[in-house]
């Protein structure tokens, strides 16, 4: 029998303290009813002494001290997991909002999730084809890998977040592979975009989908993506899925841990952020992996949105610290209309040279990749001296350069939302505009696959 408390003595913000508690551990799941028989949810924070502090996920306005009665229930957070959430949409606490039929789960989880030895890991190598060029060929996604877009208000994360769902896969075991696709503190306009993109295209079939609310409390905004990797963590490990995360947007998420944390009166730190940000962030994105002894994976995409289009604050700062490497969107690309707008010279991903070469993409693949790498880096450099100096004062190779670095913007990044690029598809593009440049400066690539792939002519 759930012993029933009305010793709340204290309620600020989502918080609620009761006093006089026995046995109540941290993390544990609390019922509140009040005396109109209206029924809230919370969870354990902190316990001191005989001292509970609860967060409510459902917020405390209208909600009184004296008339709540509170029941710790004595487990964490759950969710009910089974292979027939594919194609399924649930609200941020995993409830379902499609109108679909209740999930009978197989079995239910902690979302908290279990740490992963390390010596169990299996290190990623294997490619993840996303459709889009610029990720495929310069900033490789590997299985297993976590890696982030770093966005800014007014860029197009979101098409790029459907894009991606729409069109990535594992090469040579396609049917294997799920999406679970957590949308965090969204406008309710995004939210119906993700659903009617999933729909139209058949994402949805091969998708779970966990959506929290603009609207929705804050609270819930911790236990989203909670509830998306507890979800994945199931499908990988235990049905030997491959299973890509994408959380979008991770900006909401901290935005919400430092409300709870000033609910809580704890000491700030950088611009208001709780000092625990890193560990909370690191807690969530090391779920990505593989296993050695496992057939699955989780691949993890987290978008963010970095405020003022700063790199150096908090967010991107940490998460770029925790993870292998970022995708960069520009809005200078997305103001000439070039789309996705990948900025891909300070984009970077640390495991690319693991999913790459022959047997894994195309041998040619990473010749190609530094090579363009350092023609768009030298048509950049043309093209500026040019604004300062004038074209007539550029040489005929930099003028090469400068038209390459244009080409590869035009054909090569602005493929559109909806364009799905193979890779062998985006290495034959690589090798055309390669071909503008003289042989002589294709310094970065093996004579044997100049010879191989150089197509014949040229403009």
């Amino acid at each position: 029998m759930l012993k029933e408390y009305r010793s709340v003595s204290e309620i600020y913000g989502p918080i609620m303290v009761v006093e006089n508690v026995e046995g109540v551990k941290y993390d544990e799941l609390v019922e509140i009813r009040t005396d109109s028989g209206e029924l809230r949810r919370g969870q354990v924070l902190e316990v001191t002494k005989d001292k509970a502090i609860v967060q409510v996920f459902e917020g405390t306005s209208n909600l009184g001290a004296e008339e709540s009665r509170i029941r710790f229930l004595g487990t964490g957070l759950t969710v009910g997991v089974s292979q027939d959430m594919l194609g399924r949409i649930f609200d941020g606490l995993g409830q379902p909002i499609d109108d679909g039929p209740r999930i009978i789960p197989d079995k239910r989880v902690d979302v908290n999730g279990a740490s992963i030895n390390p010596m169990a890991r299996a290190f990623p190598d294997e490619f993840i084809q996303t459709g889009i060029s610029a990720i495929d060929h310069l900033n490789t996604l590997v299985r297993g890998q976590k890696l982030p877009i770093f966005s800014s208000a007014g860029m197009p994360h979101k098409e790029i977040a459907a894009q991606i769902a729409r069109q990535a896969t594992v090469p040579n075991d396609e049917g294997n592979f799920a999406i679970v696709f957590g949308a965090i503190g969204i406008p309710f306009e995004e939210s119906e975009f993700f659903i009617d993109e999933f729909r139209k295209t058949g994402a949805l079939d091969r998708s779970v989908m966990f959506l929290n609310l603009a609207n929705d409390p804050a609270i819930e905004r911790i236990a989203t993506p909670r509830m998306a990797l507890a979800t994945a963590e199931y499908l990988a490990f235990e049905k030997g899925m491959h299973v890509l995360v994408i959380l979008t947007d991770m900006t909401n998420y901290c935005e919400a841990l430092r409300e709870i944390s000033a609910a809580r009166r704890e000491v700030p730190g950088r611009r208001g952020y709780p000092g625990y940000l890193y560990t909370d962030l690191a807690g969530l994105y090391e779920r990505a992996g593989m296993l050695t002894d496992k057939p699955g994976s989780i691949t993890q995409i987290p978008i963010l949105t970095m405020p003022d289009n700063d790199k150096t604050h908090p967010i991107p700062d940490l998460t770029g610290y925790i993870t292998e490497g970022q995708i960069i969107l520009s809005p200078d690309l997305e103001k000439r209309n070039i789309n996705p707008p990948i900025d891909v010279l300070p984009s970077l991903s640390r495991l690319k040279d693991k999913g790459t070469g022959e047997d894994k993409t195309r041998k040619d693949h990473a010749d190609t990749m530094n090579q363009m790498f350092a023609a768009y880096a030298d048509g950049k450099d043309a093209k500026e001296l040019a604004v300062v100096l004038g074209e007539t004062a550029l040489s005929e190779i930099d003028r090469k350069y400068a038209r390459f670095a244009d080409l590869f913007e035009k054909e090569y990044l602005n493929q559109g939302f909806y364009n799905n690029r193979s890779i062998e598809d985006t290495l034959d593009l690589s090798w055309k505009l390669l071909a503008t440049l003289p042989k002589t400066e294709l310094n970065r690539i093996k004579e044997e696959y100049i010879e191989e792939f150089f197509p014949e002519t040229k403009e």
